[in-house]
């Protein structure tokens, strides 16, 4: 063997060991979960215990495609916890989401763990964070998902993986048939669920107290969260739940009955030539990766189930069933632009009246005394509202709005307002989900931000903005991150946001007109919510 095959051989070795993911001031760590031993890190500069790439249920191959996740067996001597493990079968959709992962891999249920416990220092506030990314991209190693910042103000923090697209979200009448209460669909979803209760099962060793978990996610992961508090399978394992920008609620990933999602799920295997969920479980991992790419499907949607989710969101709040919780939720100030909202027409009133008039041709007068367009300006501002309601600004508000009516427990909101500062490579555009895209040659400019677009608040709020280093931040932005970082860190350990040096952030009534709203921004402050006229005409429009 010549010496370049031998260094080879070392670098595979060390690969394979987890050598190469050793941290230079870290030493070995075991945790004994219910399951085996794990040996993770612990680093004697931070003090942060990391345990990374946890099973937490089994591989969903094989015949195990496109079920509910299985607990794991039990392993003998030591697991390595020591780098990510794979993320969820994906392709490229929302840019460079800047992964840490091992690669791409239906092998993929695999969880994160930063602690900051110590021998006296135990029974600490849980936070078990779910990423975004449409429930077809994302994963939980992402930078700005990173849990240690979050850990050092005495939190153990979690994040999990979970199935995505046509792995975890097809549905099927013969799936369905080998159910024992006739559904199908919600793998992903049920692999939250797995997460939360190994959470619950396993933290207490970890310093965590399983009394004490508080969910958090941001797009699709917060309409995870606002599935986990729907559902009968999760939510009683809760303490408290935090939402970013989603809620499962119609126009926004609304679960959709069983016929329907067995009917999509037909047809994508009737026109893909597959005869039955037999021939495409025996298929390999790249033939239905690419069978799914050429269908050009955006993932599969959530399903009422009668299992997982046994009623739409609305139906089961509405009543009172979900997790009696505390709520911290909110959204960005422009959660998308406008021109999503005018597709190609100029900023100019009359294209904004031409294009309100197109699409509530019935209530178009209702919209337009609602969405100010006297200038070019105004309709700007308004079509970027408008554009965000429809996106995913009312399902939030409509999340907000049933759990104070529908709960005794205290409901808190934010508007996340800070304007992100320049990228550094001005031939990067910001992605939709996150992550940067790159700019074609021809492309113009883009538009000057007129507020805080989605997914902008991820790493403020989890205080990762040294880790991502895509833009060119400034002192105002790491106050920004601080003050949202308190907030959060505050209501997780105890299910109000409220701290010392913070402004005041007082939870909604159930019947406040002009509920309290905080402003996070450069000076984060509390005021009175001023335009809810237009969830309430929306609200109208949706139950229509």
């Amino acid at each position: 063997m010549n010496r370049f095959n031998r260094i080879a051989a070392l670098m595979m070795f060390f690969a394979a060991t987890g050598l190469l993911a050793q941290n230079p001031n870290a030493f070995p760590v075991q945790v004994m979960t219910g399951k085996g031993l794990i040996e993770g890190q612990y680093d004697t500069h931070t003090g942060i215990q990391t345990y990374f790439g946890v099973p937490f249920a089994k591989p969903p191959v094989g015949e195990r495609r496109w079920k509910a996740p299985e607990p794991m067996d039990a392993w003998s001597g030591v697991k390595a916890a020591k780098a990510f493990g794979p993320r969820p079968m994906q392709t490229m959709v929302f840019g460079d989401m800047k992964s840490r992962s091992q690669g791409v891999s239906e092998d993929c249920l695999y969880l994160n763990v930063w602690s900051p416990a110590t021998r006296e220092n135990q029974n600490l506030p849980v936070l078990l964070y779910f990423y975004g990314g449409g429930n077809v991209a994302g994963d939980a190693s992402e930078y700005r998902y990173d849990g240690e910042s979050m850990a050092k103000k005495g939190i153990v923090v979690v994040t999990a993986n979970y199935r995505l697209n046509v792995f975890g979200y097809l549905a099927h009448p013969e799936l369905s048939a080998e159910t024992p209460y006739g559904g199908s669909g919600n793998y992903g979803a049920m692999d939250q669920v797995a997460a939360l209760q190994w959470v619950r099962d396993n933290i207490a060793a970890f310093g965590g107290n399983p009394e004490q978990i508080t969910i958090a996610g941001e797009s699709a992961g917060s309409i995870g969260v606002s599935t986990l508090m729907a559902s009968p399978l999760s939510r009683e394992m809760l303490a408290g739940a935090i939402g970013e920008s989603g809620a499962s609620i119609n126009p926004t990933m609304a679960p959709v009955p069983l016929e329907e999602a067995e009917a999509q799920g037909k047809a994508f295997l009737d026109g893909a030539g597959i005869p039955s969920i037999s021939a495409l479980r025996k298929l390999p991992t790249r033939d239905i990766y690419e069978i799914y790419n050429a269908s050009r499907r955006f993932g599969f949607p959530l399903v009422v189930d009668g299992h997982f989710l046994p009623a739409t969101l609305p139906e089961i709040f509405g009543k009172g069933q979900q997790a009696q919780v505390p709520l911290l939720l909110g959204w960005n100030s422009a959660e998308i632009p406008g021109m999503a909202f005018m597709q190609g027409q100029p900023y100019t009133p009359e294209a904004f009246k031409a294009k309100v008039k197109e699409t509530y041709p019935k209530r178009h007068t209702e919209v337009l005394a609602l969405y100010p367009h006297a200038n070019a300006r105004e309709v700007e501002l308004s079509a970027t509202a408008l554009a965000s309601d429809r996106f995913i600004v009312y399902s939030t508000w409509k999340w907000f709005d049933l759990h104070r009516k529908n709960s005794d427990q205290p409901v808190y909101r934010y508007l996340y307002s800070k304007l992100r500062p320049p990228l550094k490579d001005a031939n990067l555009r910001p992605g939709l989900a996150g992550g940067t895209v790159e700019a074609s040659g021809d492309a113009p400019p883009p538009p000057q931000a007129v507020g805080a677009p989605h997914a902008c608040e991820i790493e403020y709020c989890m205080g990762n903005l040294h880790l991502v280093d895509d833009y060119a931040w400034t002192p105002e932005d790491f106050k920004v991150s601080e003050t949202m970082q308190a907030y959060f860190a505050a209501f997780i350990r105890g299910g109000n946001p409220n701290a010392e040096g913070l402004p005041q952030w007082d939870a909604a009534g159930a019947k406040d007109k002009t509920p309290p709203v905080m402003v996070i921004d450069t000076e984060s402050r509390q005021v009175q919510a001023p335009a809810d006229a237009r969830f309430t005409f929306h609200d109208r429009v949706y139950q229509d």
